[in-house]
């Protein structure tokens, strides 16, 4: 009798579907009205956001079941608002979820207290020591902390709910664990001579070299000096809410200079090289177990309003410091999502990598027949030089927090599909805002094409991968590289790169050009074309297009001005590529119409069609 219940038991539950466990919403967007100017609000500030993050990304690790609202954009949208109520509609993913409210943080952390082992506990005096208390907090289970004895902190709070502290990255007493000087506590490694330093020596010796952290996952964000300059940009910079999908893949976080010719700006008493060693050790790390197979997903950017640059009182611009940092950890198969400052805030990426994408995202590619139908090409079926062909990179859109923050005032333009958009966008980006490439391929009009951001998928140097490997001497790493690209290229039928960074890193060299044909074989546009001042080639099959200028004026006008003296100095070469930064439909819709009245030979291409017109005239002009 019993077994018979059982199974009947078992029939109902599979007819109704497994009970889906109610998401937890947590209410965080008064934080945005905290007054800056406040010391004491900016520590609450930063306390609850850093708590707020790493029980995330714990909680969330296998399921979605805590979301925030927080993160609002330059435009006042609330972003987080904007993705729930999206997938909130009937017959979308989060539909038929039942929801509950947490009050305030102490209530969420109360509804998973089961899942929390407890306190990881940092020093407010060694700024590093946040961020590595998230990479602790990822591996242990743990709830990051800043040490605050008062009685309304935090910390106090969270101790008086049960909390046990686990582990302490600063003294019982509130003093400093890591001094820079003597030995490093709880190893026998002498002191760096930098706090800083010592902290993350810590870190390397007890978490990265046993191979405690996922070497996968990697994150690239500010630490506690933030909050000793919390209004250089937009307020919600300091990124914590980008710590929870990290902490939810057991990352290793970091903040360090990427320079090796001047002491860190945070640390001007530190060696020069000092940020730079640790760099490369733990990118180092991360290359041994990965065996060269896998790449390490950095997520975040130089902080160049913060640190390491000439606003900062270092040396460097702030595109070379980016150009730097790709280069290094190009060197060890890493690359960035480059959630840079400005549009660098995310949150819920803990939540939304659970979203079901489909299989496959298919995109056509045009045929000869129809471009001898729309006239580009002759009866001769050569390309039709009598006119000019003009592309431009739409971009940039290799960073998730940039994807998720600027889709409600760009994609959703009223203006989109007026002509025809290369949308960029890298595909790594499925890791965290899913939900938003997925809603791009629904809501595309025919006039909207996609291909990859800079570099494939992520953002990194590929020069850098080519033997011999200047930094790391590893083996070459550019199959490696294809391997990983293919994989997103081919989800989202991606055979276009719509840009290649080279920066200071090397020229695609003929190995380079074959990985790139692999994975991209409908064109690629790098910065430098290795052996030849030519503005094209083809590379086998491949069209390889050497970019032109990035066109940044708000101006329609203005921006047209600059195009006709390119296309002007670029004569008797008809195809002509152009990059814009966030600029919207409606200003792309504004430039073509300024272009064609001043000249109606110029073509507005798609991508399908500019890339294919290219390779017809460089195979005839071989």
């Amino acid at each position: 009798m019993g077994k018979y219940i059982c199974f009947m038991l078992a029939v109902v539950i599979g007819s109704m579907g497994m009970a889906k466990e109610p998401i937890r919403i947590l209410d965080l967007s008064q934080w945005n009205k905290a007054d800056l100017h406040d010391s004491v609000e900016v520590c609450r500030l930063w306390d609850v956001m850093h708590a707020t993050a790493t029980l995330q990304g714990i909680v969330n690790r296998r399921n979605p079941r805590l979301y925030i609202r927080y993160v609002v954009n330059h435009m006042g949208q609330n972003v987080d608002d904007y993705w729930w109520q999206k997938y909130r509609q009937a017959g979308e993913w989060l539909s038929n979820y039942d929801t509950l409210e947490c009050h305030n943080l102490i209530d969420a952390v109360q509804a998973f207290r089961n899942e929390v082992r407890g306190l990881v506990v940092y020093d407010p005096k060694v700024a590093a020591t946040s961020n590595v208390a998230s990479t602790v907090a990822g591996v242990e289970n743990l709830i990051a902390v800043r040490y605050d004895p008062s009685p309304q902190s935090l910390y106090s709070q969270l101790l008086a709910s049960g909390l046990p502290v686990v582990c302490r990255l600063v003294n019982e007493d509130g003093s400093s664990l890591f001094t820079g000087k003597g030995l490093i506590a709880d190893t026998q490694r002498p002191s760096s001579g930098s706090k800083k330093g010592d902290a993350y020596l810590w870190m390397i010796e007890h978490y990265l070299k046993p191979g405690r952290c996922n070497t996968r996952y990697a994150a690239y964000y500010i630490d506690q000096f933030w909050r000793t300059a919390p209004t250089r940009t937009i307020s919600n910079h300091h990124q914590l809410t980008n710590h929870d999908f990290f902490v939810s893949k057991r990352a290793f976080f970091f903040d360090l200079s990427p320079w090796a010719d001047e002491p860190a700006t945070d640390m001007p008493s530190q060696p020069d090289t000092l940020d730079n060693y640790l760099l490369r050790t733990m990118l180092n790390q991360a290359y041994r177990q990965n065996r060269g197979h896998h790449f390490c997903y950095i997520g975040g950017f130089p902080c160049w309003a913060f640190k390491y640059t000439k606003h900062a009182g270092g040396c460097h611009a702030d595109v070379a410091t980016e150009w730097e940092f790709s280069r290094i950890i190009s060197a060890y198969n890493a690359f960035k999502d480059a959630d840079a400052i400005g549009l660098g805030a995310l949150a819920n990426a803990s939540f939304w990598q659970h979203f079901p994408l489909k299989k496959h995202y298919p995109q056509h590619w045009v045929t000869r027949q129809e471009l001898l139908q729309k006239g580009y090409l002759t009866s001769e079926g050569r390309v039709d030089t009598s006119r000019r062909y003009m592309l431009f990179y739409v971009g940039d859109y290799d960073a998730s927090s940039w994807v998720a923050q600027t889709t409600p005032f760009l994609w959703d333009d009223p203006n989109r599909g007026r002509v025809p958009l290369m949308w960029s966008i890298s595909p790594v980006l499925m890791e965290r805002v899913p939900m938003a490439l997925h809603n791009y391929r629904q809501t595309a009009s025919s006039k909207d094409y996609f291909a990859a951001a800079d570099n494939g998928a992520g953002y990194l140097m590929p020069g850098m991968l080519q033997e011999p490997r200047a930094l790391s001497g590893y083996p070459d790493g550019l199959r490696a590289w294809a391997h990983h690209c293919r994989r997103y290229y081919r989800k989202w039928h991606l055979t276009i790169s719509g840009f290649v960074i080279d920066g200071e890193a090397p020229a695609l060299n003929q190995k380079g050009l074959d990985c790139y044909a692999s994975f991209s074989p409908n064109g690629i546009v790098p910065q430098k074309i290795e052996g030849t001042d030519k503005l094209a080639v083809l590379h086998g099959k491949m069209p390889v297009l050497r970019s032109d200028w990035d066109i940044v004026d708000n101006d329609p006008v203005k921006a047209t001005d600059v195009i006709m003296d390119r296309m002007a100095l670029r004569k008797g070469f008809p195809f002509h590529w152009f990059r814009a930064i966030l600029k919207s439909p409606t200003w792309y819709a504004n430039v073509h119409d300024e272009v064609l009245r001043r000249d109606p030979n110029i073509v507005w291409l798609d991508a399908p069609s500019f890339f294919e017109l290219l390779r017809i005239y460089l195979n005839d002009e071989q």
